[in-house]
């Protein structure tokens, strides 16, 4: 090669590492996209557990790092609060349940709107409860226990992980269903709950019924009922309310992933799609099932209709609890 020619090909080479560098630049970037997964929770509670189920494998389906953030405070609207604020971009999400709906409806004031400021992108799952006795009320199923409480208005107690919780809206729920009068406990986990059930000092909880299942030879306690609309899978033999004394009781939570609302529906598409595919692993099933979680998968039109549904339905369950937050 003449040294004319060589000097030219050096030209060209150097004319055309801008490109170059900006193609890199522009791959690096997509590869280094960074998805936000808020739980409004602690660690420890359902929601951050089920984030950290599939976070790394939602961030390889996608090409991103999904990040799971903890946001606790005031019953999960801090959390939420944040969410709803975020730029509609597909990179921010909520792991939500039920109790981002029931703060709607418990909280008298919020910065955010729990239906209308967020769209729903997949569903993950249901956890069931379960309504748990002392068994020093020696009762055997929840006509017993209903008719037990009857006959001494105000006499007994029941713990939950505090007001306005999935716990404390459960057995609200299923107090006001029954025509029955206890004195609401108040504690800071379900677990709590549980210990004072375990100790005698309140004679009810309803707890997760993966929380039950290492309980159910307890001599100290009676699993009732489950409060879903079936029997938990978890728990086959235990019968539901509905089955067992309480007809037409039902008390369940969904769990899923929100995004703001203004998101694209392609956005929320590409999003619900890797989710979904996800979810439905076989390896992720049977993780999901370990904690508690019955895995379901449903199109983002058929969770919208879900999530509705859910803002009424928890709406008068707070209403029947008579739980209020200013």
């Amino acid at each position: 090669m003449s040294f004319s020619s060589h000097r030219r090909s050096l030209v060209l080479l150097a004319a055309g590492l801008p490109a170059l560098a900006g193609l890199g630049r522009a791959q690096a970037q997509q590869q280094q996209r960074v998805i936000r997964m808020v739980v409004p929770f602690g660690t420890g509670a359902v929601q951050d557990t089920v984030a950290r189920a599939f976070n790394s494998e939602l961030g390889a389906a996608l090409n991103a790092s999904v990040i799971v953030e903890n946001r606790a405070g005031a019953g999960g609207t801090v959390g939420a609060s944040l969410v709803a604020k975020a730029p509609a971009d597909g990179n921010t999400l909520i792991l939500a349940a039920a109790s981002h709906h029931i703060a709607g409806h418990l909280y008298s004031k919020l910065p955010y709107d729990p239906l209308k400021d967020f769209v729903g992108v997949a569903e993950i799952g249901s956890a069931g409860y379960v309504v748990v006795a002392s068994s020093e009320l020696k009762v055997a199923n929840t006509a017993e226990f209903i008719r037990e409480v009857k006959a001494h208005p105000g006499k007994y107690n029941y713990a939950s992980a505090g007001n306005g919780s999935a716990t404390h809206l459960a057995m609200a729920s299923f107090l006001a269903k029954a025509g029955l009068q206890m004195t609401h406990i108040p504690m800071k986990s379900t677990g709590e709950a549980v210990n004072e059930l375990l100790a005698g000092r309140v004679q009810a909880v309803t707890s997760s019924s993966i929380g039950v299942i290492g309980l159910q030879s307890d001599a100290r306690i009676k699993p009732l009922a489950s409060t879903g609309k079936v029997r938990s899978p978890f728990l086959p033999n235990l019968p539901t309310a509905h089955e067992s004394g309480l007809p037409g009781y039902e008390f369940d939570s969904w769990i899923g992933v929100l995004a703001p609302a203004g998101t694209s529906p392609a956005e929320v598409e590409k999003l619900h799609a890797a989710i979904a595919k996800v979810i439905a692993e076989p390896a992720m099933q049977e993780r999901l099932t370990r904690l508690g979680i019955e895995p379901r998968s449903s199109s983002t039109a058929a969770f919208q209709k879900l999530l509705r549904a859910d803002w009424d339905t928890m709406g008068a369950v707070v209403k029947a609890s008579g739980a209020k937050i200013d």
